[in-house]
Order: structure tokens, then sequence, then C-alpha cells
């Protein structure tokens, strides 16, 4: 992701969460840790390749050996495609590459499609975070992932 896809990502962003949805300084922060010797962001985008237009987005922080999962988004023509499995394999190898020996997220109790995402890869359920999105006051399911070095991502899956 870089600074010209930000525009594109917040009309994503609203349209697939509403209440929640970040801001343009947010994605801005974000990317001001992305790059460089001393990165502890990675952030990417997913273009059609027919028509250029941006279908998905994720990101990835990290301090010291923990990765937590930021972000992830796929357009809704695009629900079912495996995009969003392509994802979260780019932002787990990015774990691997910053030596994370676990990675954490949140996700809504009420999204159960990204939690069996997550569960594919090796993802558990930990605990929970009571009013976590806001303004909408929904709680967050807190999952980790153990050695993402290991995880059962996209490319081993069909691989074996």
């Amino acid at each position: 992701m870089r600074w010209w896809d930000i525009e594109p990502v917040l009309e994503l962003e609203h349209e697939l969460f509403p209440e929640d949805a970040w801001s343009a300084g947010m994605f801005w922060s974000e990317l001001a840790h992305a790059r460089g010797p001393r990165a502890t962001r990675r952030y990417v985008v997913a273009e059609d390749p027919r028509t250029g237009r941006l279908v998905g987005y994720a990101g990835l922080a990290t301090a010291g050996d923990l990765a937590d999962v930021q972000t992830i988004a796929a357009a809704r023509d695009q629900w079912g495609t495996g995009l969003g499995a392509r994802l979260l394999t780019d932002l787990l190898r990015a774990a691997t590459a910053f030596e994370c020996a676990e990675v954490l997220l949140e996700v809504r109790v009420d999204n159960t499609r990204a939690q069996k995402l997550y569960e594919r890869f090796g993802f558990e359920p930990i605990g929970f975070r009571r009013g976590y999105y806001q303004p909408g006051n929904a709680d967050a399911l807190v999952m980790r992932l153990t050695d993402p070095a290991q995880a059962r991502t996209e490319s081993s899956e069909s691989n074996g």
C-alpha cells in the first residue's frame, strides 16, 4: 500500500465497515511505519487485474516478536474467491520475515466468515474485548497464531 492507495482503500473501508471505519489519518500513520530499515508494518493492496480496481487490502503491525493483524478486507464481490486467504498469507509471510513468534488479531464476534478463515490458518480464540469496536460497541474475539512460519497458509494448502 502506498499513499495513492489511501483514497480507494477508504472507499472500501467505509463500504465494509461503516460503523467503525478507519480514518485517512490512521492509514497515513500506519504507512509512516511501513518503509525503511526500521519498518514495523506491512500494508498491501489487491487490485482486479482486469480493471485495476482496488478490491482488498491488509495490514500488519509488529513489536518485538509479536505481530498483530491490524486490518484485512476484501470487496463483497470478491468474497469466496480466496482473496482474503491470499492477503492473510502475505501478512503471515511478513510476520515470519519480521521474526515474529506469534500473531494476534481481533475480529468482530458476529463476523463468522472471517473467524472461519482465521481458524483455517491455525488461529485459536484466546479471549474477548468487550465493546472493542466503536462507536457500535461491538465485542471482539481475540485470536492467536503461534509460529506463523508453520501456519497453514493458502499456498501450503494448495500444495498438499
